[in-house]
């Protein structure tokens, strides 16, 4: 921040020739501009001897490509913790996902005729005098769909949580061995 009010004169009160209790009123008045809270080193924005600051000098020099800063890391330890709470969650959107395709499937076979097509097949080829044969149509109805799926979604739930965490500890393990994963990371600027 520099001074814009200009050189100030030694006796510090006014500017004027006056001098008691209206010396202060002599002069224009300025915008306050708080002093610097910590002075630059010398060479660095600041003249020798009092002076307003310095600009610095803009560069001269241009990059023709841009610079990739690149970061070797290495991946030493996985929190199990952390790991089965990401895998429990992830699993969870999974699970959900699975009874949302399974109904949309469902109801596209349902309206395309594929049930009713296949299941008059199923019970003709199965059936005899004295019984219709396997009812295809009833057996695949929505809700048991659903409940089949729903079971299905819990067990990938269960599994995947206890795999994840499970492999976690196998990674630890085998990083205190071989020293881990190795990354490199690279940023563009």
């Amino acid at each position: 921040m520099t001074d814009t009010r200009g050189p100030q004169p030694a006796g510090g009160a006014g500017t004027g020739t006056s001098t008691g209790a209206g010396a202060g009123q002599d002069r224009p008045a300025q915008p306050y501009q708080p002093p610097q809270a910590y002075a630059a080193p010398p060479g660095q924005g600041t003249q020798r001897g009092g002076g307003a600051a310095a600009q610095r000098a803009p560069r001269t020099g241009t990059r023709t490509a841009p610079r990739t800063r690149k970061a070797r890391l290495r991946v030493a330890k996985a929190d199990p913790w952390s790991v089965m709470k990401v895998s429990f969650l992830l699993s969870i959107a999974l699970g959900l996902c699975t009874i949302v395709a399974a109904v949309v499937l469902w109801m596209v076979m349902d309206a395309m005729g594929v049930f009713s097509t296949v299941g008059g097949t199923i019970s003709e080829a199965t059936g005899s005098n004295e019984s219709n044969g396997f009812d295809l149509q009833s057996f695949l109805s929505l809700p048991r769909v659903l409940v089949f799926t729903s079971v299905i979604a819990v067990i990938n739930v269960v599994l995947a949580t206890a795999l994840a965490t499970l492999g976690s500890f196998i990674y630890n393990l085998s990083a205190g061995f071989v020293g881990g994963v190795e990354l490199t990371l690279a940023e563009d600027e």
